[in-house]
């Protein structure tokens, strides 16, 4: 039977968390040993001593080495998850000390990464030792990631969970798409386009049940035309642009920050579609109740200060 939390917390070290990641790296007791600055009959106790804690072996000794099994890699898993966290403690907690923030971590959904790395380099150039990671996923990932304390804050939607109660939101900004495709896309000198011009080619689009592609799905109802059933499902950016560099007949659905980015850098070309629905705005989403670090505060300030300027 496996303890409880409270048991393993009472009885696991830093060191065997260190010990753990560094088997994981080298698969070898004794390279482990030397890299955590423990003997190698140290670390073999320390091995047993993290087994007993957890109640189940690890690994498996053989000829070249010890080999993680299933849990092995679990534990492996969160010793360097624990480890990374303890690191940004050290980093946000030396950034507090020298009074410019520290770190932060934040999300953010692809249409929105625009309105995000402004107010990011905003920040940047006032407090130009503070780290700053930056995760993009839809707002249910996002949603989760907070909920597990990975990030400080996301801008997303609340309106994808179960619970929109858990969660303290402003709204940024409106959301406006746009079609964008290839410079090359055969519709590409279309004065005026229509969703039955583009039912046809190949869209790259949200999962289902995100806000963006229920919206693209109510156009299609709306129209009387049968939505594709042939899509490129992605949450990012980069992998949206690629698909549409490769192949000049897809067409994609993203935000109209995101789509004059890319314009922009002429690597796509806006299509001139009009949509009839609204879509949801972005909001700049915490955990109800939870205490902001230094870092998340000031970025937040630094978005709420971009939307009083965006008129959002």
């Amino acid at each position: 039977m496996t303890p409880n939390v409270n048991s393993i917390a009472s009885r696991l070290h830093v060191r065997q968390l260190r010990l753990l990641v560094a088997l994981g790296d080298h698969g070898s007791l004794l390279k482990a040993a030397n890299q955590v600055g423990l003997t190698q009959p140290g670390a073999s106790k320390a091995l047993q001593e993290i087994e007993t804690t957890l109640g189940t072996a690890l690994f498996t000794r053989t000829r070249r080495g010890l080999e993680a099994n299933d849990a092995g890699h679990c534990a492996i898993r969160y010793a360097r998850l624990i480890y990374t966290d303890l690191s940004h403690m050290r980093e946000e907690i030396a950034g507090i000390l020298r009074g410019h923030g520290g770190r932060v971590a934040v999300g953010v959904i692809m249409g929105a990464v625009p309105l995000l790395t402004r107010a990011v380099s905003a920040l940047i150039s006032r407090q130009p030792e503070m780290s700053v990671e930056i995760i993009e996923d839809a707002s249910e990932t996002l949603l989760s990631l907070i909920d597990a304390g990975r990030l400080d804050l996301a801008i997303c939607r609340t309106s994808v969970s179960q619970h929109p109660e858990m969660y303290e939101s402003v709204k940024l900004q409106d959301e406006t798409l746009a079609v964008v495709a290839n410079v090359q896309h055969p519709l590409r000198k279309a004065k005026k386009v229509t969703l039955k011009d583009l039912a046809a080619y190949r869209w790259v689009v949200y999962r289902a049940n995100m806000p963006m592609r229920v919206l693209l799905e109510r156009e299609f109802q709306q129209a009387a035309i049968r939505f594709p059933s042939s899509l490129l499902e992605t949450t990012s950016a980069f992998a949206t642009l690629s698909l549409l560099q490769d192949n000049p007949s897809f067409v994609a659905l993203v935000s109209i920050d995101v789509a004059q980015f890319f314009v922009r850098h002429e690597a796509t070309r806006i299509l001139p579609l009009s949509f009839t629905s609204r879509s949801e705005p972005y909001e700049l989403v915490t955990t109800r109740g939870a205490p902001l670090s230094p870092g998340a505060r000031l970025l937040r300030n630094e978005l709420v200060a971009g939307k009083v300027v965006l008129g959002g």
